[in-house]
């Protein structure tokens, strides 16, 4: 099995569930993660990632931590001054349309958004309420060039693209696609050569979907328009995506591989979890797995059985343990605070 990874968590693309994913491998294996320095939850975003803004990294001495997961804007020579230079690198994508519907939700409060009533009052003239220079301005368009670390208001031309979409296959092993999540994550174990129950998971951070809205097609176009760069770069990594899948998986092998991980994440859910899923967050009953509600989004978390033996019973907890607090947890385990 693959220990040491990299992976750039991009915003609103199901990354929180394949946060879960790396935590609970790392904490089963005894594998250390480059935390943000202090016990944050972020490296600093929206800055470039730098090395020392991880907890314990020193340019004097050569140790290098195992995973690296938690938010940054990727910056591949800082990256490799932290990690060792046999990891594994990828990301997960998610369709630019829905995911700037969910950042509209999500961050109401950024600039580009405070002013408006609706998302599409916003395509209408973008210009009007963006602005190329304000701090927050990566929420509002191109949301995942910026992550990766370019710039979200460059020009879209056929040769720029050409060099972001290479400069990005040359840093990365592999990205997945979040609209396919479990097949994704056949393809996850498959480069990782971990097993099932390692990639097996619930949906974590999602919102109730009565925040959700269906955008009209003529929105739609003028968001890809907007969003172009993202557009560019989901739509060719989605597509390399399913070639990678037809050349080391086959079509036949990834619909028995999902069976399985669907009965296997049923399996759990019948042995873990109170009702038949998650529940909204005034209806969490244990305040240790309520998610951070953030914007205008309700996001959505679990109620574990009552009664479960400890192993089990401690398998599911990191199953449905948000992502912030099992981030605290394992900070805590790696960097134990001094004794009073």
């Amino acid at each position: 099995p693959k220990t040491d990874i990299v992976f750039l968590k991009v915003h609103k693309s199901a990354s929180s569930t394949v946060m879960n994913i790396l935590f609970r491998f790392g904490e089963t294996h005894n594998l250390t993660f480059a935390f943000p320095r202090g016990g944050g939850f972020q490296l600093y975003y929206p800055y470039h990632f730098l090395a020392t803004f991880v907890q314990g990294f020193s340019p004097l001495s050569p140790r290098r931590f195992n995973i690296l997961c938690h938010h940054m804007r990727f910056l591949q020579p800082e990256v490799q001054k932290v990690v060792p230079s046999s990891a594994v690198y990828f990301s997960i994508l998610r369709n630019p349309v829905q995911l700037m519907e969910s950042s509209f939700v999500y961050y109401r409060g950024a600039s580009a958004f405070s002013r408006v009533r609706s998302l599409e009052e916003f395509l209408r003239q973008p210009h009007r309420y963006y602005s190329p220079h304000s701090g927050d301005r990566h929420y509002a368009r191109n949301l995942i060039t910026f992550d990766f670390g370019f710039n979200p208001d460059g020009d879209a031309s056929p040769e720029r693209v050409r060099l972001m979409l290479k400069a990005i296959e040359a840093s990365f092993d592999f990205l997945l696609i979040s609209e396919y999540f479990d097949e994704s994550m056949v393809l996850l174990k498959e480069r990782l050569c971990w097993d099932l129950d390692s990639v097996v998971s619930f949906p974590l951070n999602s919102r109730d979907s009565s925040t959700k809205s269906t955008l009209p097609e003529a929105v739609v176009e003028k968001l890809k328009a907007w969003n172009r760069l993202d557009w560019e770069i989901y739509t060719h990594f989605n597509r390399t995506f399913w070639e990678r899948m037809d050349r080391d998986i086959g079509r036949e092998r990834l619909r028995r591989e999902v069976r399985a991980l669907r009965a296997r994440r049923a399996e759990l859910a019948r042995a873990c979890l109170q009702g038949t899923g998650s529940v909204a967050p005034k209806d969490i009953k244990d305040s240790s797995l309520r998610p951070l509600q953030h914007g205008g989004a309700r996001i959505l978390g679990y109620n574990l059985k009552q009664g479960l033996d400890p192993e089990l019973e401690r398998t599911c907890r990191r199953l449905v343990t948000p992502e912030l607090q099992y981030s605290s947890l394992l900070y805590k385990k790696q960097f134990p605070p001094p004794p009073p």
